[in-house]
């Protein structure tokens, strides 16, 4: 397969990833009368079930015993997994409680938060679009505030849960494969998911039982909708550049407002639709400064390959007489700096970490996966 049908590939997988992300608010209303809290325990047991079958068919399950064996990084899983079990958790309530709309807001402020944690977590050094990009972000949560009558909490706690569980990861160095990592984050808090079933089951609220098989099966189907788009996802990203993934991610939020808006009837007033545009501002605002530092990056790794080669033939004659090569000086020769690697992606978070000292600043358009 060449180089170009592999990008290619990875760009269909990466839509279909966030395609599917962004139809979640039509998956979970099907889950109804069951609530947030026991749609997140089965979604939490039937991916760990379904990720424990693949990984017993791939025979991959002596990193749990490494895992096991390092407690820094066994803690780091064990938060990162209740990261993302509270952002699941608090996504399925806004689902249910007809909120689409702030939800895909928190979506779209994301990657605005993810780079001011940077700064103030990772002591992040800003470019000069992303200062105003993340000005602009804070304007519009302010207005937004205004706006509502009160800070839109859903929002806000979707995007600093996602963002966190982002950070978490990088900060500690998590590097495992989507699959492990998912599975590591479902074993972790698997005795939540089941004191809640348990709690539920006390107070008769439990409703997997009660509403017929097609019931039954959709809640054990959200095993199957939370691995398939994050494996697709991964997929993806081994394929293309981060820039594609960093603008591939927002047709979830965008789909998510789409379906609050026009099939779930969600009202938007103008007023509101002002500070959506405000984000989004902010958002091409950091779109641009991305793709200017892959192209000056891409441009400076050309120029320094281009010197080395230059001056590697001024050896050849001393080779070809059998004299000992001097070494080149380093200010004739600079050492080429590699181009980034098209074909490297992050692999999230489940959704899927940064690779291990990865900024969470540069380039940091969110390319963990939006995984509601």
């Amino acid at each position: 397969m060449s180089e170009e049908q592999r990008r290619q590939q990875g760009t269909l997988y990466g839509f279909l990833a966030y395609l599917i992300w962004g139809a979640f608010p039509l998956y979970f209303a099907t889950l109804r009368p069951a609530g947030p809290w026991e749609i997140v325990a089965h979604r939490i047991i039937w991916t760990l079930l379904l990720c424990a079958i693949v990984l017993v068919v791939l025979r991959d399950l002596r990193w749990l015993l490494d895992l096991a064996r390092r407690p820094r990084r066994l803690a780091g899983v064990a938060g990162a997994g209740v990261l993302i079990a509270t952002n699941w958790g608090i996504y399925t309530y806004a689902v249910l409680s007809g909120h689409v709309t702030e939800a895909a807001l928190g979506y779209f402020l994301n990657p605005l938060v993810t780079v001011a944690l940077g700064v103030v977590v990772l002591r992040e050094r800003l470019r000069r679009l992303q200062w105003v990009a993340v000005g602009i972000g804070t304007v519009a949560a302010v207005y937004l505030t205004v706006d509502y009558g009160r800070p839109p909490w859903i929002s806000l706690a979707l995007a600093f849960s996602f963002a966190s569980y982002s950070l978490l990861k990088n900060r500690l160095g998590i590097s495992l494969s989507a699959l492990r990592s998912l599975a590591g984050e479902s074993l972790v808090i698997l005795p939540v998911a089941v004191a809640i079933l348990v709690w539920l089951a006390g107070r008769d609220e439990t409703t997997f039982m009660g509403h017929g098989t097609g019931h039954t099966l959709l809640l054990v189907s959200t095993g199957v909708a939370t691995a398939v788009p994050l494996l697709l996802f991964a997929a993806a990203a081994s394929r293309v550049p981060l820039s594609t993934i960093g603008l591939l991610q927002f047709l979830t939020p965008f789909l998510q407002l789409l379906i609050g808006v026009l099939v779930m009837g969600e009202h938007v007033p103008v007023s509101r639709w002002v500070g959506f545009a405000m984000v989004w501002l902010a958002l091409a605002v950091l779109t641009v400064d991305m793709l200017g530092a892959v192209h000056r990056t891409r441009r400076d790794g050309r120029r320094a390959r281009a010197a080395a080669a230059a001056a590697a033939p001024s050896t050849a004659p001393a080779a070809a007489a059998g004299a000992p090569l001097a070494p080149v000086p380093s200010s004739t020769a600079p050492p080429a700096v590699p181009e980034p690697d098209d074909d490297a992606g992050a692999t999230p978070a489940g959704p899927v970490e940064p690779h291990d000292g990865e900024s969470v600043v540069d380039e940091s358009l969110g390319q963990q996966p939006r995984c509601p």
